[in-house]
C-alpha cells in the first residue's frame, strides 16, 4: 500500500515544520551507507543546525568501515523516529550529500544546538583517539506519523476473535 492509501487508517505526511521540530528534539538515528552487497546501517547521534544538515561525530581509530564508506560516497540516508506506542509514532528519512568537515568547519558541528549524544564508551574513547566530524547536507526529507486513539478496551481486533 502507498502512504496515500494509508491516510484512511491514520496515517499523516509530516509537514517542514513538523519534521524541523521532529529532529530538533531528537538526538538518535540509523545512517545508511551503500556498500558492495547490502546497505551499511549504524545507530548514530546527531546533531541538527535546525534547517538543513545533520552532524555526525566519528571516532575513528586505525580502522573504520564507517569512515571508508563515508569516503566513497556522496549520498546518503539518515533515519530517525520515535515509536511511543502502536498507535502513536513518527518517522524522518532524509537522503543528502555526505562529506567530512575540514578541521576548520568543525565548529559548525559542535556548535548546534540540539543534543548530539553519544554513549560513554565513545566519550572515552574520543580522548585518546582521532574525532572526526561529518556534515549530510539534506537534500530530501520525508516524514509520516500515525497518531490514533486507541481501540475501547471493548472492542478488539480481528486477530484476538476465536475462529
Amino acid at each position: 500500500m502507498t502512504v496515500d492509501e494509508l491516510t484512511e487508517y491514520g496515517m499523516e505526511r509530516m509537514d517542514d515544520d513538523d519534521i524541523v521540530r521532529f529532529l530538533s528534539t531528537h538526538s538518535l538515528g540509523v545512517l545508511g551507507l551503500p556498500a558492495e552487497e547490502t546497505p551499511y546501517l549504524i545507530p548514530m547521534s546527531y546533531g541538527f543546525d535546525g534547517e538543513s544538515r545533520l552532524y555526525f561525530g566519528y571516532v575513528v581509530g586505525s580502522q573504520s568501515r564507517k569512515a571508508d564508506l563515508s569516503e566513497q560516497t556522496d549520498t546518503a540516508t539518515f533515519l530517525v523516529y520515535s515509536a511511543e506506542t502502536m498507535f502513536h509514532w513518527r518517522s524522518v528519512l532524509m537522503t543528502g550529500t555526505l562529506r567530512e568537515l575540514p578541521p576548520d568547519e568543525t565548529s559548525k558541528a559542535t556548535a548546534v544546538e540540539g543534543p548530539m549524544w553519544r554513549p560513554e564508551l565513545l566519550e572515552t574513547v574520543s580522548e585518546t583517539r582521532g574525532n572526526h566530524y561529518y556534515e549530510l547536507q539534506i537534500e530530501e526529507w520525508t516524514g509520516l506519523r500515525h497518531a490514533i486513539e486507541p481501540p475501547a478496551f471493548t472492542q478488539r481486533s480481528s486477530r484476538d476473535q476465536p475462529e
